[in-house]
């Protein structure tokens, strides 16, 4: 971390600073900005990845919850471009205006753990707006984002996932490259918001309440876990074994299920 620059983390916002020059380099690249690109950096904290972002890009804007660090982030990146500071909670975020007609947004950002699952589902619903997004986040949440069907890792968050956009896991970060070290490891994903879904899905909402009721009791058989969700007709329909359980369904079969209404309640 820069000398002048010290800003102790706080723990309700879930901060961890990013000070290794190898890894914020890897991002950078991965990321490739280049002039004219909507950059929207998420907790910019003391402008680690801020400042090259800046740099290459020549315009950035940055979404900050944490006022006590803006000064310090604004005097290191002066002269270096135009950065844009909206000081505001992210999950409040409105992409889809913040985009505002313009080309689509790349947005990127050293995730806080303790928000991650929620911004990307926040994240996608907007997807429209969103060209790409490079995060840095706990390296379970990544591989729980790019698992196949069959393991622990899979789970609501691939399948959701999976019908809104392709996700790839770049690099693993150790707990050396953040000051304060977290506790666990991280990991560099890049997600690609589809412009449609690569499998057929007439209701997402139908989808959406399929997979949470399947995965909320992943132990037990689709037949348990689906019950008064799917009926029986739908898994022929599908022609999925109701014996299955949820994590070895892939997404489009977690579709199929979805295409068949919820049965009626008896009387």
């Amino acid at each position: 971390m820069d000398r002048g620059l010290k800003h102790r983390a706080r723990k309700r916002f879930g901060q961890h600073f990013l000070h290794d020059r190898g890894v914020i380099e890897r991002i950078v690249a991965a990321i490739d900005p280049r002039s004219g690109d909507r950059l929207v950096e998420i907790g910019p904290g003391l402008g680690a990845l801020t400042l090259p972002l800046l740099e290459r890009a020549g315009r950035l804007e940055v979404i900050e919850i944490d006022r006590d660090v803006i000064p310090p982030l604004l005097e290191r990146c002066r002269g270096h471009g135009e950065l844009i500071v909206h000081v505001q909670d992210v999950l409040g975020t409105d992409f889809a205006a913040l985009a505002a007609g313009g080309p689509p947004l790349r947005v990127c950002g050293n995730l806080p753990y303790n928000i991650s699952t929620p911004l990307l589902f926040h994240l996608l619903g907007t997807s429209s707006s969103i060209r790409d997004m490079h995060f840095m986040l706990q390296k379970e949440v990544v591989d729980r984002m790019v698992a196949p069907p069959g393991g622990k890792d899979y789970g609501r968050l691939t399948v959701m996932l999976a019908a809104s956009c392709r996700c790839e896991r770049l690099f693993r970060v150790g707990t050396g490259a953040f000051s304060p070290p977290p506790k666990v490891d991280s990991a560099v994903v890049r997600i690609v918001p589809l412009a449609a879904p690569p499998f057929p899905l007439a209701d997402r909402a139908r989808y959406a309440s399929v997979v949470a009721a399947a995965f909320s009791m992943r132990r037990k058989t689709l037949r348990n876990s689906l019950r008064g969700v799917v009926g029986e007709e739908a898994f022929d329909a599908a022609g999925i074994d109701a014996r299955r359980r949820a994590e070895t369904l892939r997404p489009d079969e977690f579709a199929a299920l979805a295409a068949s209404p919820a049965p009626r309640p008896a009387v």
